[in-house]
């Protein structure tokens, strides 16, 4: 990054009575439109390029975030952001001087007065925030991408839901199903035996939306654990939406759970781990299985509803 005082900003002379880089940084927007003759085109393209330049400006060399104050400044001008200065050895990773606790008061403001668009509108998000305000509504923007809901990898794929659709079919082999109901069935013929890599994910489009039907077996201690939930391909606030409800029976027996899913916001391990969704213990999946009890043969149906004021409203499907 170069240094802070290497760069020079020229705005021209205008009857708009602009006294100063600090009111015009203060009234400075994305979508400025200035109605000062014969400045208005000129000016609208210097606030442009000023803030795609003032946003690399306000990157920190070593994280790549956007730096917030207090901003560090070694010596020479170069700058990095107070959370970093461990990282570096408190030496500027630029010039390698001694950063000390000099902070660089002029980009501060700078970030404090600026305002920028979201970083996620190119996905649809068309906010405007001041650059502190910015920073706290990327984290939870509702147009910020997914993470992949494929359990059982270290998936890093992140998109939005078509994307993900399409990443789930073609590369994990995930099966789509058109349909609010379904009917799972999972068979092991050794059912003393489970561990966390034992998994199923299907995926189904019902009103429009898709959910992910997972099916699972893993440890509780020693013992095998069956669990089946269900989540949201979307925002938690759209999930309330929704209710589902999973069965599963044999023997005369017959378990059943009702809920609503939950938004793929939330891991798969936070939501297998919150126990929210159908619970099968070893013993009761055995009793379940019939027969001899040497193989286990479990059969989870169920169904997605969509609630409408406050009453659900079923599927003829």
């Amino acid at each position: 990054m170069a240094p802070l005082s290497s760069i020079v900003t020229e705005i021209p002379e205008s009857d708009c009575g602009d006294d100063g880089l600090s009111e015009a940084l203060g009234s400075t927007r994305l979508d400025v439109v200035s109605t000062c003759k014969p400045w208005s085109t000129s000016l609208t393209n210097v606030a442009l390029s000023s803030l795609a330049g003032l946003n690399d400006l306000l990157e920190c060399p070593v994280c790549t975030n956007s730096m917030r104050p207090p901003i560090l400044q070694c010596p020479n001008g170069h700058t990095i952001c107070s959370s970093c200065k461990h990282r570096v050895e408190n030496h500027c990773p630029t010039c390698r001087q001694e950063l000390g606790n000099i902070r660089c008061l002029a980009l501060e403001k700078v970030a404090e007065r600026i305002q920028l668009p979201c970083k996620y509108q190119s996905m649809g998000c068309a906010e405007i925030h001041t650059y502190q305000n910015k920073l706290k509504h990327e984290e939870f923007c509702r147009f910020r991408p997914y993470n992949c809901p494929y359990a059982g990898s270290e998936c890093l794929i992140t998109g939005d839901v078509p994307m993900l659709l399409s990443h789930l079919i073609n590369d994990h082999k995930v099966d789509l199903h058109e349909g609010c109901t379904f009917n799972h069935r999972y068979v092991r013929t050794n059912p003393c035996e489970a561990d966390n890599a034992t998994w199923m994910l299907t995926v189904f489009k019902c009103f429009g939306q898709h959910f992910c039907l997972h099916f699972e077996a893993f440890l509780l201690g020693t013992s095998p654990v069956y669990m089946a939930f269900l989540r949201f391909m979307g925002e938690d606030s759209e999930a309330q939406n929704f209710g589902y409800s999973l069965e599963v029976g044999g023997g005369g027996r017959k378990l059943t759970w009702q809920g609503t899913p939950r938004s793929i916001r939330d891991s798969h391990r936070k939501v297998r781990d919150s126990f929210d969704g159908l619970i099968i213990y070893r013993k009761m999946a055995l009793v379940f299985s019939g027969g001899n009890r040497q193989e286990l043969k479990l059969r989870v149906t169920g169904r997605i509803w969509k609630e409408q004021s406050g009453a659900p409203l079923h599927p003829a499907c």
